[in-house]
């Protein structure tokens, strides 16, 4: 899923794109408070990681702008400050979990996936289709009990057709929640990783259908190449 980091401290920000994109998530960087909103309002992010003191502006302020507009968007607080009234400040403005920095990258995994689950109204970590199972914690897929040997982005394919079961996900969907704004992508890249996803899945599988001109659509049953 993507989501929008808002940290200017650049040597931070980096190694938390670096370790949440290796985990499988679209990530988007922003340094100051000015930006956010707009973004926010421009793509629909599964969550939002909001360091507090900006060279721009208050990240509370920005948090109170964002709930102001009428964002459900999950928003985890990132700051140094560690003070309990800071972190009720922040959880009364609505934000949805604080993590005091420094933190281990691991907890900071951890809690983004469990922040994007609570956002969609999905806190089971496993999701089922037929016989496919996917750990959304483990970031593993398996199909009739056989661990399927997926990549990262084929995960998140994954990820976004079987949350959605029986709804069009459209190709525009899947490239924002693959990949980050500054990421190259060739003009066919979803097609291909949903050919690697469809083989991996094989004949007893959830199917991959493809709507023409809509997206695509994941169904129990036998998978058909090109539908």
């Amino acid at each position: 899923m993507r989501i929008l980091i808002v940290e200017d401290d650049e040597a931070l920000a980096r190694g938390i794109v670096a370790s949440l994109r290796l985990s499988g998530f679209a990530v988007d960087h922003e340094a100051g408070a000015a930006g956010v909103l707009p973004l926010l309002r421009q793509e629909a992010y599964a969550g939002v990681l909001l360091d507090l003191g900006l060279p721009d502006g208050s990240g509370l302020s920005v948090l109170r702008e964002i709930r102001r507009a009428g964002l459900t968007v999950p928003v985890m607080i990132l700051t140094a400050r560690a003070s309990v009234d800071d972190r009720v400040a922040g959880l009364d403005l609505g934000a949805d979990d604080y993590l005091p920095k420094p933190f281990d990258p691991a907890e900071l995994e951890a809690r983004v996936r469990a922040l994007v689950r609570r956002g969609r109204g999905q806190p089971d970590p496993i999701v089922t289709c037929g016989d496919l199972v996917l750990d959304r914690a483990g970031r593993v897929a398996s199909l009739a009990g056989r661990v399927l040997p997926l990549r990262k982005r084929e995960l998140a394919i994954l990820e976004s057709l079987i949350t959605r079961v029986g709804r069009v996900v459209s190709k525009e969907r899947l490239v924002s929640e693959v990949f980050g704004f500054d990421e190259e992508i060739s003009p066919n890249a979803i097609e291909v990783y949903v050919a690697r996803l469809r083989r991996q899945l094989g004949p007893t599988g959830p199917r991959i259908v493809t709507m023409r001109g809509l997206g695509y659509l994941m169904e129990p049953g036998g998978a058909e190449e090109g539908r």
